[in-house]
């Protein structure tokens, strides 16, 4: 499992989907959650200077909203789809909409339905989602509050859950359509096309996914060479301070895909952390010595910044630690690989190679 800002595990993934983990993991996980969520409210201070803008002409400070096209075309419906999950789901109306994931959310967002949407996500942290009305308790849905909003259609994935919430939606007879989640910039394209699809408008998927992957396509363009011809090595933390979380991303962590669009190497995956997350220990670091470390921003908050950071042990004795070399991304979008993954690619490549690369 990949920690996204819909999800937040208390440790190592036991290789099952949040709706199939039994009530003691999932509780653990919604009080992760709910700490995460609480961070989230306190906000951040901002930097100083001005943002950097990305291959859209947006800067780092628009990350909190999406942009939508400009004129999608009307609905086609009704739409037989198939979902994730294995069943056919026939939609015939887009009228009442309830993604149950912020990247969802964004996805639909940004295809021109945002006044069709009738609930969020606590993960759906954009402005213009911000004053819906929340139908998940921490990461756990609540399907009363979703049915008494009589949505015509219902938006998940995989990792949503209860599974008798979800149950109970469908057998209330609402179309609900479940997606795969996104593991790398691989899955931008196919999640906006069966987003796209579901909701009867396959021809601004097919603009939304190309005007995405060109936006991400500019950002690699700016990449600069490495002068030694070494890229640099980037460790990836999930950390949750007051919850005492810390954890060192692997393969699977879902963070691979941006590192090594940026023209860097993830430093876990390649010191051999093949599962998602592992505990941090002076040991593991060592192994995977990063020049640099990417962090979502409420988790750099959570330990108190860079100085509490490097009280972590083994940070200060890696370069990345050393040299008080960060690379911080809103949790509210990081992990999404949806239509804001451009600017999320801005802002990495901006921090880590500004002025030579060096950290705060």
């Amino acid at each position: 499992m990949r920690i996204s800002q819909d999800f937040a595990p208390t440790g190592p993934d036991t290789g099952r989907t949040a709706r199939r983990r039994p009530a003691r993991v999932r509780a653990a996980a919604a009080l992760t959650a709910a700490v995460a969520f609480a961070l989230v409210l306190t906000g951040c201070g901002g930097g100083d200077g001005p943002a950097p803008k990305s291959a859209s002409g947006k800067s780092s400070a628009d990350a909190d909203r999406v942009e939508p096209l400009a004129a999608p075309p009307a609905p086609k419906l009704p739409v037989t789809v198939d979902s994730a999950d294995g069943t056919k789901v026939t939609i015939g109306s887009t009228d009442r909409i309830v993604p149950l994931t912020g990247s969802l959310s964004e996805i639909v967002f940004t295809l021109g339905f945002g006044k069709q949407v009738v609930a969020r996500d606590i993960t759906a942290t954009f402005e213009q989602a911000e004053k819906l009305p929340v139908v998940t308790r921490a990461h756990d849905v609540s399907a009363e509050s979703v049915l008494s909003l009589k949505p015509t259609i219902v938006l998940a994935d995989t990792t949503t859950g209860p599974s008798e919430a979800i149950d109970q939606i469908r057998d209330a007879g609402i179309p609900l359509l479940v997606v795969e989640p996104a593991k790398g910039l691989d899955d931008v394209g196919r999640r906006i096309d069966t987003v796209a699809e579901a909701l009867g408008v396959p021809s601004a998927g097919t603009e939304l996914k190309e005007r995405t992957e060109k936006r991400i396509a500019d950002v690699q363009k700016s990449i600069p060479d490495h002068a030694d011809g070494k890229k640099p090595r980037v460790a990836f933390l999930y950390l949750r301070g007051s919850a005492s979380v810390y954890l060192l991303g692997g393969a699977e962590s879902g963070a691979s895909s941006l590192l090594e669009a940026a023209g860097a190497v993830d430093a876990g995956k390649e010191s051999g952390l093949n599962k998602d997350f592992t505990a941090i220990t002076s040991e593991a670091l060592a192994k995977a010595a990063p020049d640099a470390i990417l962090l979502m921003t409420k988790g750099f908050e959570s330990v108190g910044g860079m100085d509490g950071l490097v009280k972590i042990p083994g940070i200060a004795e890696t370069p990345a630690g050393m040299d008080r070399r960060v690379v911080t991304v809103d949790d509210g979008v990081l992990l999404n690989y949806g239509p804001r993954t451009d600017r999320v690619l801005t802002e990495i490549v901006e921090q880590l190679y500004a002025k030579g690369g060096k950290g705060r």
